[in-house]
């Protein structure tokens, strides 16, 4: 028998936030440690996507203290807990039972190794991006170095750059390492009090600068910041953070990519049947067209369909279409509703095999219930 080994959630959660930041989840969601305190020690984690009575039930009968849910139990504010309905009950068995539960939701949904592209994995997909990728997301920090050695003997360039880079900064798509550099000239005069890398007190001094800059997510900002101050020669650094309007091409909503081969209609729908393991697939009408490039979005994702249209998709798979939404694809484009769980499901294998691969000695287990509540007759 394996020997399993205890950890605070802190140290759990911590890692879940590098894969999937909780400033990333939409602004409606309530991502994050809903019950329980960050430093409690936990033993056992149970795996759902959504934390159901009979989900809760098994916990106990597990011996778990952390149930890692993709769906939050609150999403909305409570005034009362009295038991009047199942969210109140929930909270009040995970209170008395001391279980912990912590939601990863959207912010699983909108990053590029998350819920789509899992989703995508086992459709056999290639070539997948994010169909809608998110703006406001990204920022650029603008610093000047001088072009001198340090008092370590580094020059004091590299030495920046290189900080940023470890930081997170520089990244862009498939491309690490990126940063622009230009020459010029800073001048200062240091002041009573100051102990200048370079330069004397109450003397004006022109330098040789690089001005360097570098584009990272918003979420790593403290970190970056924390680099730069760190590894910058001169007692101030002088630095700018610009907020960019550009598209940060692996945060976003659903997913497009293509299959090896085309496929007919039918061979289409034949296979999101045996994928999501469905009782119905509900799609518009057949165009006669066959399936190359396919858009997806787990859970609900009517609301991107005319981007999938517009990036040329030939289907969009997703959960929860309204009627007249089904118009709206206008005999352009294939509409597979494949239901909001099973669309979903293979969240808990994500999450499973990400904290497995890095905590081999924590005890982590898959629910066994099927929390679909819509059922088909």
């Amino acid at each position: 028998m394996p020997k399993f080994h205890p950890m605070q959630i802190q140290e759990l959660t911590a890692y879940l936030e590098t894969l999937a930041p909780l400033s990333l989840q939409e602004s409606y969601d309530n991502s994050g440690l809903i019950i329980g305190h960050s430093s409690t020690e936990i033993t056992k984690a149970l795996i759902c996507l959504d934390v159901t009575e009979e989900v809760m039930k098994e916990a106990i009968q597990q011996g778990c203290n952390l149930i890692i849910a993709h769906h939050p139990l609150i999403f909305s504010g409570i005034k009362k807990i009295n038991g009047k309905n199942y969210t109140e009950r929930l909270i009040i068995l995970a209170i008395q039972h001391q279980i912990a539960i912590y939601a990863i939701h959207t912010n699983l949904d909108n990053v590029m190794r998350g819920v789509n592209f899992k989703i995508g994995e086992v459709l056999g997909l290639q070539d997948l991006k994010i169909l809608e990728p998110k703006i406001g997301i990204l920022k650029q920090l603008i610093t000047y170095v001088p072009d001198n050695l340090t008092d370590s003997g580094e020059n004091a360039v590299i030495k920046v750059r290189n900080a940023l880079w470890e930081a997170g900064a520089g990244k862009l798509g498939n491309y690490s390492s990126c940063s622009f550099n230009v020459e010029g000239s800073g001048t200062f005069k240091p002041l009573e009090g100051a102990t200048p890398f370079i330069g004397e007190i109450n003397s004006l001094h022109e330098q040789k600068e690089i001005r360097m800059s570098v584009i990272f997510p918003e979420n790593i900002e403290n970190q970056v910041i924390k680099a730069l101050k760190s590894a910058h020669p001169y007692e101030e650094a002088a630095y700018e953070v610009i907020a960019l309007s550009n598209p940060h091409p692996e945060i976003g909503a659903g997913m497009i990519g293509t299959f090896p081969e085309a496929i007919t209609e039918l061979e289409f729908l034949k296979l999101l049947k045996s994928v999501f393991k469905c009782d119905i697939v509900r799609h518009t009408a057949l165009i006669n067209k066959k399936i190359k490039k396919l858009a997806f979005c787990g859970g609900a994702g009517s609301f991107l369909l005319k981007t999938a249209m517009a990036q040329g998709a030939d289907a969009f798979v997703s959960g929860d279409f309204k009627y007249h939404q089904f118009f709206d694809a206008d005999g352009k484009i294939l509409i597979a509703d494949v239901g909001h769980f099973e669309s979903e499901q293979f969240t808990i294998d994500l999450l499973y095999d990400a904290i497995h691969e890095k905590f081999r000695n924590f005890a982590l287990l898959k629910t066994q219930i099927n929390t679909n509540p819509v059922n088909y007759f």
